[in-house]
C-alpha cells in the first residue's frame, strides 16, 4: 500500500468465517465468532514508542522489533524481548536512516533490516545486526530498486527480499548471501505485482500471499521452491471451487497483516481489506486449508508485527486510524476464548 507519510498508513479489522470440509458439496454455514476456538491474552507491552509499520525477527529466544512509525515520527531504535524475563531492553540503534516499512529476517544469530520509507526518499541499504556484540554493520545494498512494503524471509541459510513499492507496484525476488554478501535475482513471486504482502515460513518451505496491486487485495498463496527456482499456486483465498472448503475464505485475504508460525500450522491476524480485519486464520501446508480462529481480541490493527518464541506466537503494535498502539498479545490457538484476560 503507498504510503506518502507517516500519517497515510491504512486501518485494520478483522471479519469472520467457518472451515468446512473438503469433501462436501458446495453450501454456506456461517457461524459467529463465539463458536470459533484459540484465545488472545495480553502480555507484556512492547516498551518503545508505539509506532506502526515496524519490523521484527528473532534470534535465539529473543524477539526484537525495530523501526516503524508514529503520527509525528519514525524510529531507528531497537528492543529486544526475552519470554523468560518478560521485559523490554533497548539495544543499539540501527545506524542508517529512521523508517518504515522496511524488512527484517534473521539468519543463524545475526538479523537483517533493509529497504524502507524514510519519509522523503524510498530505501534500498541493507544492515546486518550481531547479537552477541550488540553491533550494526552496513552489508551490499539491496540489488533490487529502492522500495517499501516489500516481502521478506530467510530460507536455508539465505535470506529473501522481493515485491513492494518503488514508485511502481513490483513482483521482482532476490536472494542474499550472507556467506558472500551478495545478492542474485531469483524468479518473480507468481501472480499479480503486489505490497504490503505476507510472507512466511513452515516446515522449511516459503509462502507468500495477499497484499494490494493497484489497490486490488490479491487472493492468492504461492509456494517457493528454491531449488527449482519456481513458485506454485496454492488454493486460492476465496470463493472459488464449487466445493465446500472455500465457501468462508472471503476474510482471508488482506494487506499489512502479521503471520506467526507455531508447530506445523501458520496463523495469519490483522490487516486490513477496505476496513480493518481483525479475522484470525489457521493455515495447514499439509492440506493446503485453511480453519478460521477466534479474531484478534484487542483494538484491531495494520502495521503491527509478529514473531514466534519457543513456539508461542506474539502479536503487537500497529495503527487503527489515528490511534498508534504499543501493546502485545500472545495467541493460543486450542484455548477457549475467554475475555479481558
Amino acid at each position: 500500500m503507498q504510503k506518502i507519510s507517516a500519517y497515510l498508513f491504512g486501518g485494520v479489522l478483522i471479519l469472520s468465517s467457518i472451515f468446512l470440509s473438503q469433501s462436501c458439496t458446495k453450501g454456506s454455514d456461517s457461524s459467529s465468532d463465539d463458536d470459533l476456538i484459540g484465545n488472545w491474552k495480553r502480555v507484556d507491552d512492547f516498551e518503545g514508542l508505539a509506532r506502526s509499520e515496524a519490523v521484527s525477527f528473532t534470534i535465539g529466544d529473543n524477539g526484537y522489533v525495530s523501526t516503524g512509525a508514529s503520527n509525528t515520527e519514525r524510529f531507528h531504535d531497537l528492543w529486544e524481548f526475552n519470554t523468560t524475563l518478560k521485559y523490554w531492553t533497548q539495544k543499539a540503534n540501527l545506524p542508517g536512516a529512521a523508517r518504515n516499512s522496511a524488512v527484517a529476517f534473521s539468519i543463524g544469530t545475526k538479523g537483517y533490516v533493509g529497504t524502507g520509507y524514510d519519509g522523503s526518499a524510498r530505501l534500498n541499504d541493507f544492515w546486518e545486526y550481531d547479537q552477541a556484540s550488540n553491533t550494526w554493520t552496513q552489508k551490499a545494498s539491496f540489488a533490487g530498486s529502492a522500495r517499501y512494503d516489500a516481502i521478506a524471509f530467510a530460507l536455508n541459510g539465505k535470506g529473501y527480499i522481493g515485491c513492494g513499492y518503488d514508485g511502481n507496484y513490483l513482483k521482482d525476488f532476490w536472494q542474499y548471501d550472507p556467506a558472500t554478501d551478495q545478492w542474485t535475482q531469483k524468479a518473480s513471486v507468481g501472480g499479480a505485482k503486489r505490497s504490503a504482502a505476507l510472507a512466511f515460513v513452515v516446515n522449511n518451505t516459503a509462502y507468500v500471499m495477499g497484499g494490494n496491486n493497484n489497490g486490488e487485495i490479491q487472493k492468492d498463496l504461492w509456494v517457493y521452491d528454491p531449488t527449482a527456482n519456481t513458485w506454485t499456486e496454492k488454493n486460492k483465498l476465496y470463493d472459488y471451487t464449487s466445493e465446500s472448503f472455500d465457501d468462508d475464505y472471503g476474510t482471508i485475504s488482506r494487506q499489512n497483516g502479521v503471520a506467526f508460525v507455531m508447530g506445523n500450522y501458520v496463523y495469519i491476524t490483522n490487516g486490513d481489506n477496505s476496513t480493518i480485519n481483525s479475522t484470525t486464520w489457521q493455515y495447514n501446508p499439509a492440506t493446503d486449508l485453511w480453519t478460521q480462529k477466534t479474531s484478534f481480541e484487542a483494538t484491531g490493527r495494520t502495521g503491527a508485527v509478529a514473531f514466534t518464541l519457543n513456539n508461542r506466537g506474539f502479536v503487537l503494535t500497529g495503527r487503527n486510524g489515528s490511534l498508534v498502539m504499543d501493546n502485545a498479545y500472545e495467541f493460543l490457538p486450542a484455548d477457549e476464548k475467554v475475555d479481558n484476560d
